[in-house]
């Protein structure tokens, strides 16, 4: 079972991008289990949400505590000490940055992807909605979701602005650096 965390601010789309990732699950013929943790319901506050997938029916019904994977809409959000605490050794991390890859140096036993969410969504007028941008390099770090599916999902919960949603994925998946985890440089 692959377990993924989202973590963000609000007003970035983390629930949403939640949402449309395991709607590309269910469209690849997966199980999905999506549910979100908010506290204040602001711009800028805190978000977490968490997507369960599976080849088989999903039956638990508790908290993610060590996610496999992890979508970072905010680099503020993370430290190497808690990462190393709550993920799984040789987990997969998207990080939205505009950093260079040394800044990272301290989260060695972790895959990254990199990408400057922000900037890809101004580039297509969405602001600072990155969510479609962070889906689109999501699925190329975690490498077993087709882009098809992606799109199919985008398609049906943006039907706003849905070109420069689908451009955004587009270019979130090429512009993302993968960097491994032993040789963050």
């Amino acid at each position: 079972m692959l377990e993924i965390k989202f973590h963000g601010r609000g007003g970035q789309g983390i629930v949403l991008a939640s949402q449309m990732l395991g709607l590309a699950f269910f469209k690849a013929g997966n199980y999905p289990q999506c549910y979100s943790l908010f506290g204040g319901e602001r711009r800028g506050a805190p978000v977490v949400s968490f997507l369960r997938v599976d080849e088989n029916e999903i039956l638990l019904k508790c908290e993610i505590k060590q996610p496999n994977e992890l979508l970072c809409f905010d680099e503020t959000l993370i430290s190497p000490q808690e990462l190393h605490n709550q993920m799984v050794p040789g987990s997969k991390i998207l990080v939205n940055t505009g950093q260079s890859r040394g800044y990272f140096k301290r989260f060695l036993g972790f895959t990254l992807g990199l990408v400057d969410g922000r900037a890809v969504a101004e580039q297509f007028g969405l602001g600072h909605m990155i969510n479609t941008a962070m889906v689109g390099a999501y699925c190329r770090l975690n490498g077993n979701l087709a882009l098809k599916y992606v799109f199919e999902a985008v398609r049906e919960m943006v039907p706003a602005k849905e070109k420069a949603n689908l451009d955004a994925v587009r270019q979130g998946y090429s512009a993302v650096s993968i960097i491994d985890s032993e040789r963050v440089t």
